[in-house]
């Protein structure tokens, strides 16, 4: 399904006035064209993707089904929290030891690949991404913005040292540094900021992109639920792709709605 922006308002006009299939029919061949066409002459593109895309892949979003997840008695919020970290790291770890399995045995979907095939095609291609299970650096894209973090990075409490770690299961939790130090998981936990230099290259990013996709995103969590502005600031022409609306629907000026692996391949192939 398309659905309009503001500029078909004369067409919505005949729709009240009975029209209403043929009028409808006008404006989702309109919409689809003229994306087609922004498509084939951009230059710039970014793609902005949260849970729903790896939902796809089997990768829990943990924010479904209208609350929050419980793990062993704990939100996932308080589990996943600095404060967590700071009182029971050992427990925190245990939650991540899990998560690291589920995410293992997750591969790239068709979305995933879908992007990373763009990225030959135009100019500039980054994507911004929420999600913190390295998929899409699994589908082949290289230009990838993490805004809160990698599940498989692991970070030093003691000497701050940043290193890869795809142990799985883990072989003592919690795990250790070279340096004797606690390591934790290198993501952004609730009750910390987001990394300002990889937010602050995401907003000039999407200052200056020409297509902006909001991809399996709900649009609530902020800061990055703010990027879509700031693209539609600079003048970007914007594409959600999700299966449900939300905040950002009223802001776009397209929605494709749908699975993203569905959705991506097909525009891909148009």
């Amino acid at each position: 399904m398309v659905s309009p922006s503001t500029s078909f308002r004369p067409l919505l006009a005949e729709m009240r006035r009975g029209r209403y299939y043929h009028c409808l029919r006008m404006i989702q061949t309109e919409i689809t064209e003229e994306l087609k066409r922004r498509f084939r002459r951009a230059r710039r593109v970014v793609v902005l993707t949260g849970a729903g895309i790896s939902a796809e892949s089997g990768v829990p979003t943990f924010r479904g089904g209208g609350g929050s997840a419980v793990w062993k008695g704990f939100p996932f919020e308080q589990i996943s929290s600095a404060d967590m970290l700071t009182r029971d790291p050992a427990l925190v770890w245990e939650w991540f030891n899990y998560r690291r399995e589920v995410i293992s045995r997750a591969r790239p979907n068709a979305a995933h690949r879908a992007l990373a095939d763009w990225e030959k095609r135009f100019e500039s291609f980054v994507i911004i991404t929420q999600n913190i299970d390295d998929l899409h650096r699994a589908a082949g894209s290289r230009t990838v913005l993490e805004l809160h973090g990698n599940i498989w990075r692991v970070r030093c409490l003691s000497c701050g040292r940043v290193a890869e770690n795809r142990q799985v299961p883990l072989r003592e939790i919690p795990p250790k540094c070279a340096c004797g130090g606690v390591l934790r998981p290198d993501v952004v936990l609730f009750g910390e900021a987001l990394p300002g230099e990889v937010l602050h290259r995401a907003q000039t990013e999407a200052a200056r992109g020409e297509l902006f996709f909001i991809i399996g995103t709900s649009a609530i969590v902020y800061p990055a639920a703010y990027l879509p502005v700031i693209a539609r600031r600079g003048g970007a022409y914007l594409i959600e792709v999700n299966p449900e609306a939300t905040p950002a629907s009223r802001l776009v000026d397209v929605t494709l709605a749908g699975k993203a692996g569905e959705v991506l391949p097909a525009l891909s192939d148009a």
